[in-house]
């Protein structure tokens, strides 16, 4: 195949596909908007599943670099009441099939797989328009274009490729997160720490809750879950912290102290994560010479899924037109009739934990699920 690939933005699972065709001989270029890989920060854990995230990192020949990534123990979890007293605890004893690790750590990984070139800082797509014959043309913020007869949209939740196949839009859910960081835990915040255990945390309440990892170095990296329209968080300054800090920790009144001290005694500025959600159902009809992968075809409320799955996604479309180096679209056709079904179950699974998370029953039901499982 000597089509070259244009894959439009470099997070987990456009790197994995620029990956598995470099493997195979395909030429890529990964178009990305953020000015360099190290101008933001990448996240926090991500749990690798067994079942499609370690498999596209075969695909991607590199497991056993990614076994060097995982931090040990971090598969631990707890459940915790309002209170603080412990509802369930699972250690890690070393047989769990979702090893976590720093985002970030793997995305430096995949980056380095690469060929110096393969991924093009500081192009913002500002716009993409079809040309005819599976051609198309993206417009950067820039002023640059580029002319593509593949292209890929690995571009996200407000991916600009997603209009040429549908014109779905992500929804606001109805629930936010907000993210906290405290650093040094153990040493600076030994409450929180010892709440938090070794691995990751759970206190839930219906529509609401503090979930937390342990990351490196001793940095508790906590997600504060609130059910509150837009506005509600449109109130909330977000660049003054303690004030609002404040008015998201006033939402957990009565909670215990090293519950509430993920989010009262943050060591960085909190961040608000409004999450939006594809229809579970999300499909499009085949246009030539253009494809999703993703959050660009999936977005999902979180749900330890949306990582692994692009990644399976990059795998999957990377071997497809391997396998058809020279039919694209009967490459395309085929990954996507096996997308579809795939994103529409992950979804629908997305959804079922949600209402455990957050649902009338939590913490009970999340607890029963992780009894029998």
């Amino acid at each position: 195949m000597t089509t070259p690939v244009t894959i439009i933005g470099a997070g987990l699972g456009g790197l994995v596909l620029a990956r598995v065709l470099h493997i195979h001989g395909i030429p890529a270029t990964v178009y990305e908007a953020e000015p360099s890989p190290s101008s933001r920060s990448q996240g926090g854990m991500l749990d690798i599943h067994d079942h499609n995230g370690q498999p596209a990192l075969r695909a991607a020949g590199l497991f056993e670099e990614f076994r060097g990534l995982v931090l040990e123990g971090r598969q631990a979890l707890r459940v915790l009441d309002r209170d603080g007293a412990v509802l369930f605890e699972q250690p890690d004893d070393g047989t769990g099939g979702r090893p976590e690790v720093q985002r970030g750590e793997l995305r430096r990984m995949l980056l380095d797989s690469l060929p110096a070139g393969t991924v093009r800082w500081g192009h913002r797509a500002a716009g993409v328009r079809a040309l005819g014959r599976g051609r198309h043309e993206v417009a950067f913020a820039d002023g640059a274009t580029v002319v593509t007869s593949l292209l890929v949209g690995a571009d996200g939740a407000w991916s600009r490729v997603r209009p040429l196949l549908s014109t779905a839009t992500p929804r606001y859910t109805g629930m936010s997160f907000v993210e906290t960081y405290l650093l040094d835990a153990d040493t600076r915040h030994p409450a929180a720490a010892k709440a938090v255990g070794g691995g990751s945390l759970f206190a839930l309440a219906p529509g609401k809750g503090i979930q937390a990892h342990r990351e490196s170095g001793g940095t508790l990296h906590a997600y504060v879950a609130l059910a509150r329209p837009q506005d509600w968080f449109a109130a909330v300054d977000v660049t003054d912290a303690a004030a609002a800090t404040a008015r998201v920790a006033a939402e957990f009144e009565g909670w215990a102290l090293e519950l509430t001290a993920l989010i009262t005694d943050t060591d960085a500025p909190p961040v608000l994560r409004p999450l939006h959600a594809l229809p579970a159902e999300h499909s499009w009809d085949r246009v030539p010479g253009v494809t999703l992968l993703g959050d660009a075809a999936h977005l999902s409320p979180p749900n330890g899924e949306g990582a692994n799955l692009a990644m399976y996604d990059g795998a999957e479309l990377g071997k497809a037109l391997a396998a058809h180096p020279d039919d694209v679209e009967t490459a395309l056709t085929a990954y996507e009739q096996a997308l579809f079904p795939r994103s529409a179950e992950a979804a629908t699974e997305g959804a079922h934990l949600h209402g455990l998370l957050f649902g009338d029953d939590t913490p009970r039901g999340l607890v029963d699920m992780f009894a029998v499982a």
